[in-house]
């Protein structure tokens, strides 16, 4: 008996060793995927690049690699939809550079900036209107100060002490002469209020009968020290600073959400967050007072009142009531301008004039002038003088665009329409105008006559190949200045002159790092390469990348981007297991669903979440892999998700079989957040697969009531639809081994971290096999180094497993 015992517990301790065995729980330290994924995720980061408004010069800004697991489990709060760093009165997760170079355009000169803080974490850039200084903050683990570079002597220095208020963003601003407007900690706001060591009582919310009808929102308001946690850490006061670091507290402290400058820098507008607060909806939708001061702090006027944006009709077209997106002229000294909607922010009613833009001059006392009223919801307006401007209006439902032209000095005249069409179409999209500095430092149209410039994508059945256009508002046509050539993939990111013959552009391919390049078109020069950045995945460099289209069996064209090994010949080298990555999107047009998207020389970058890092592991691998859900004229999208969702898959796996390198028995399907939900629906509703990937989403439609994705109608409009779209309705159909990874910290609407926990639990009473992995203190996108090697190394197990060595 004792030897029986002893072989028992021998087995029983080898099982506790195997990975993914059928425990309910495991505890496990990080773990690191293959040599040759670390090392690909190890690669140092390639720099951003900010170009100053001449475009004389630009800021190569340096980044730091991933965090570390120990840097984000800092103190973090969670309130009214902000995450805080209680230490530094800032986000709690933002990125950061570690330092900063002034490289000249046109001679390519680089030049270090001296003086910058040890250890920095470097953000919120912001170049003067002079283009003589630098504004930038330093954020440490105590606080967030204000730094200046002056660009004659390339030296930074300190302003501030640490008292940056970033809870609800810097609102760093240039003056005209020079001082630097921001909102700061409210230096009278006291200590932080403690938490009470019991309740005051229980936590009531109630309702009087108005529908409320809200979308799942993370981190919200539960109590009222939630309340006055909030309010302790939005307390702001403006200041102005000069650059010597002489300070000056501009108008009243309160929970500042945003500062606005006017052009001349005589005005400001401050958007004031008040109570009552809700546990409804984040603090983006809270009251706030809309004030108008003097740069002195003196009240001029009280623009509006905005009520709490808990109650507002359904759907992607609906929006709220009274003044929004109040904004400055820019080609204005000091004119504000905003849109009311007039159909009550309700898109079923039906109405010709749905919206009406208003503005409103300095020095604010008469009554608003109509500027103009459109049809669809206001999406923006691009100014050019008082003559000219470009009004964009769109509508969701449909996917509808229009621009019209506009003269801004006669109000009330209806514009010209020169542009209409599908958002989604991006065969016919001219593109968005490209913006010069006008003489109050702000970005205006660049245009010649009746003629603006704009960049354009360039999609095609080929793929996108960018162009820079002349597009002439009269005839509603483009003249083409300038195109991307193959084999590169190359865009316009800055023009630097009047006529738009000198510019700067992006160049890339498939193996040729991203670099910043000097054209000009007039005077038929070579191009001259700028930077010189160098290929971070020189392991890589050899893989082979196709764009490959073909088609649904309901004769949908479809398409995706394959990698395969360095070197590989299937006729050589035989059928390879297949790892597809894909994303749903619904259209409201067939043809333009069929659109090809993307382009095959476009650089082959690796991000923390890629699927790519498999074809070291001899996978190949179907990337941006098309799933089109098509639902035209009065028919919505997803009443046909599953069909669609299967066909294309379907087709996807018949043509890398067809195609000779796919060996159809060993095919894993992935995605993260809506592919992952797409992963479960297709495990649910199809045998097609060996394995699934499923990172961070959500699976019970039931808990997202108001809307997902792009579904505008609630569960009780569409029960049917979403209990057939939610795979948590759906786990007794699984058969397929699915692997479920979530961060525990999930800030995104609707992919709660228990939309995973209860998932794995229908599927595990079901008997399917699964492994559900949290990772502490990663949000919805994952950040610390520790993280994305352990998820790496689990994707990988789970592949290598029900994959690549499936029996």
């Amino acid at each position: 008996m004792k030897k029986l015992y002893s072989l028992r517990g021998l087995f029983i301790l080898i099982l506790l060793s195997m990975p993914f065995s059928g425990q309910a729980q495991e505890s496990l330290s990080y773990q690191t995927p293959p040599k040759e994924i670390t090392d690909l995720v190890n690669a140092s980061p390639t720099p951003l690049v900010s170009f100053s408004r001449s475009g004389d010069f630009m800021l190569v800004l340096e980044r730091a690699g991933n965090p570390s697991i120990e840097e984000l489990a800092q103190p973090e709060l969670r309130i009214g939809g902000i995450r805080i760093n209680p230490a530094t009165n800032g986000p709690s997760r933002s990125s950061s550079f570690q330092n900063v170079v002034l490289k000249n355009t046109r001679g390519g000169l680089e030049q270090q900036i001296k003086g910058l803080p040890s250890n920095p974490r470097l953000g919120n850039f912001s170049l003067s209107r002079d283009e003589k200084y630098v504004a930038l903050t330093n954020t440490s683990n105590t606080g967030i100060s204000l730094w200046v570079v002056d660009l004659s002597t390339m030296v930074a220095k300190k302003l501030t002490d640490e008292i940056v208020n970033a809870v609800y963003g810097t609102g760093i601003t240039w003056t005209p002469d020079n001082q630097i407007l921001f909102t700061a900690i409210n230096p009278k706001r006291g200590d932080m209020p403690k938490a009470p060591q019991a309740p005051n009582g229980p936590t009531v919310q109630e309702t009087s009968g108005n529908a409320a009808p809200s979308r799942t929102y993370q981190d919200l308001l539960t109590n009222p020290y939630d309340e006055a946690l909030l309010e302790y850490f939005m307390d702001s006061q403006v200041m102005l600073v000069s650059l010597d670091g002489n300070q000056k507290a501009i108008g009243k402290s309160g929970m500042i959400k945003s500062i606005d400058l006017s052009p001349n820098g005589q005005f400001i507008t401050v958007e004031l967050v008040q109570k009552p607060f809700s546990y409804l909806v984040p603090a983006s939708r809270f009251p706030y007072d809309v004030e108008i001061w003097d740069i002195n702090g003196n009240h001029v006027k009280t623009l509006a009142r905005i009520p709490l944006d808990e109650v507002r009709p359904t759907g992607f077209d609906a929006t709220v009531t009274g003044p929004r997106s109040i904004n400055w002229r820019a080609d204005k000294p000091a004119t504000l301008y905003w849109v009311e909607a007039q159909d009550g922010g309700d898109p079923k009613v039906q109405m010709e004039e749905r919206e009406i833009i208003y503005s409103l001059e300095a020095p604010f006392l008469d009554e608003p002038t109509k500027l103009a009223g459109i049809g669809y919801r206001f999406r923006g307006i691009y100014w050019s003088d008082d003559n000219f401007a470009l009004l964009n209006e769109g509508w969701f439902a449909s996917r509808q665009q229009r621009v019209s032209k506009i003269n801004p000095s006669k109000p009330g005249e209806k514009g010209e329409l020169i542009i209409e069409r599908s958002s989604d179409d991006i065969y016919n999209d001219p593109g968005n105008p490209v913006f010069t500095t006008n003489t109050l430092g702000r970005s205006v149209l660049l245009r010649k006559g009746d003629e603006v410039f704009m960049t354009s994508e360039g999609g095609s059945p080929e793929g996108s190949m960018p162009y820079l256009s002349a597009f002439n508002t009269k005839t509603k046509t483009e003249k083409i200045l300038w195109r991307s050539q193959a084999p590169y993939y190359e865009r316009v990111v800055k023009v630097l002159d009047a006529n738009a013959t000198e510019f700067v552009t992006l160049k890339e391919s498939t193996d040729i790092q991203p670099n910043y390049w000097l054209v000009n078109t007039r005077k038929r020069i070579a191009p001259i390469q700028v930077t010189q950045f160098v290929h971070p995945y020189e392991s890589i460099k050899g893989i082979n990348k196709q764009l490959v289209k073909y088609k649904r069996k309901d004769g949908l064209d479809l398409s995706a981007v394959v990698y395969t090994p360095e070197g590989y010949d299937p006729a050589k080298d035989g059928r390879l297991p297949v790892l597809m990555w894909a994303y749903p999107r619904e259209y409201k047009s067939a043809a333009v669903a069929a659109q090809v998207r993307g382009s095959k020389y476009q650089f082959t970058r690796l991000s923390w979440g890629s699927p790519i890092y498999w074809v070291t592991q001899g996978y190949a691998i179907m990337d941006q892999t098309e799933m089109p859900i098509v639902g035209e004229g009065d028919e919505e999208p997803n009443d046909f998700f599953v069909e669609q969702l299967v066909a294309n898959a379907e087709a996807a796996i018949d043509y890398i079989v067809e195609a000779g390198i796919g060996d159809r028995n060993r095919v894993a399907v992935g995605g993260h957040s809506y592919g992952a939900f797409m992963t479960a629906n297709l495990l649910s509703y199809s045998d097609l697969f060996a394995a699934g990937i499923a990172r961070s989403g959500a699976y019970n439609r039931t808990l997202t009531p108001f809307g997902f994705q792009y579904e505008q109608r609630t569960y009780w409009e569409a029960p049917d639809v979403y209990n057939t779209m939610s795979p948590f309705m759906n786990a007794n159909k699984v058969k397929t081994p699915i692997l479920l990874i979530h961060g525990e910290a999930d800030n995104n609407s609707g992919t709660f971290p228990i939309q995973s926990e209860r998932y794995y639990n229908a599927l595990k009473g079901h008997g399917a096999t699964t492994r559900l992995v949290f990772l502490p203190h990663e949000s919805h996108g994952y950040s610390a180094k520790e993280s994305i090697l352990h998820t790496l190394w689990e994707q990988n197990e789970w592949l290598e497993k029900y994959v690549k060595n499936r029996q």
